[in-house]
């Protein structure tokens, strides 16, 4: 979906929403936790905040919204955003609408590529938008997208698989200050490496600063990775390869951001091949 202007907003009409029975609600809990663990996957940055919500607006993912204490909620998609703010569709069920415009409040969570997504914005104003009623609410001024490893890690294509430079310690005793491994999987608390072994002068609890993952149109990653397992893997042509699982150690949010911005970007371009349109 291309970004749209918003309408202005405007009065209230007389065109109800269908009507339909609310469904079940979740047992999670939708509000924004605000702990020390949830800061770095805490985005503030307006140009960050409107990527995330861009793209939930172009795969048309449910978003469910939580208002009154958490008390009511609607299932709704966004069909439209700008600099100054969101339309959300209509939910299905008239009474929960009508609720929506009492309130003062609300709380968003969705799913983004398996990734969680939340935010809070401020009051819904009932607009017509193309002829059908909708809400029209602020832009969040900060977002959560909570991605760590037991989320969600991304495979890297196999076509154009990505690669980490890590520079080596002195006391390692090699020839190369820095060696090129395979990322097979990334996500935003880590990552899975490959390579030869006599290119592996690695041990589990080895540190290593300043390595670089080159993400192609998206940045390069700068992270200090922790290597928490090694083994050992026979490939069909005999050869023996060892793999790495490495975890980031205290990764800068900008760098978090760059990881998921090409997670965003990889799985787009996968639906697109599946669907017969790239």
């Amino acid at each position: 979906m291309s970004e749209e202007t918003l309408p202005p907003p405007a009065s209230p009409t007389d065109k109800p929403a269908e009507a339909s029975p609310p469904p079940a609600k979740p047992a999670h809990n939708a509000l924004i936790p605000h702990d020390d663990a949830y800061t770095r996957y805490l985005l503030e940055s307006p140009n960050e905040i409107m990527y995330v919500l861009r793209d939930l607006a172009a795969e048309s993912d449910k978003i469910t919204v939580y208002f009154n204490e958490g008390k009511d909620f609607l299932l709704t998609t966004i069909i439209a955003l700008d600099d100054e703010g969101i339309v959300f569709d209509f939910g299905s069920s008239q009474d929960m609408n009508r609720r929506a415009v009492e309130a003062k409040k609300f709380h968003c969570v969705a799913s983004q590529n398996k990734v969680r997504v939340q935010f809070q914005v401020g009051r819904f104003t009932k607009i017509d938008y193309e002829g059908s009623p909708a809400f029209r609410s602020p832009l969040p001024v900060a977002l959560l997208r909570l991605q760590r490893r037991e989320f969600y890690r991304l495979i890297s294509p196999i076509a154009r698989p990505l690669k980490c430079t890590i520079p080596l310690k002195k006391e390692l005793a090699m020839s190369k200050e820095s060696i090129e491994v395979s990322v097979i999987d990334i996500g935003g608390g880590g990552l899975g490496l490959a390579a030869a072994p006599v290119d592996f002068p690695f041990e589990t609890g080895t540190t290593f600063e300043n390595c670089r993952i080159d993400l192609p149109e998206i940045g390069i990653v700068t992270a200090t990775l922790r290597v928490k397992s090694l083994f050992d893997i026979t490939l069909r042509s005999g050869a023996l390869v060892k793999r790495a699982g490495c975890e980031f150690i205290k990764l800068p949010g900008p760098m978090l951001t760059l990881i998921q911005r090409h997670i965003i970007k990889i799985e787009r371009e996968r639906k697109a091949r599946e669907n017969g349109t790239a």
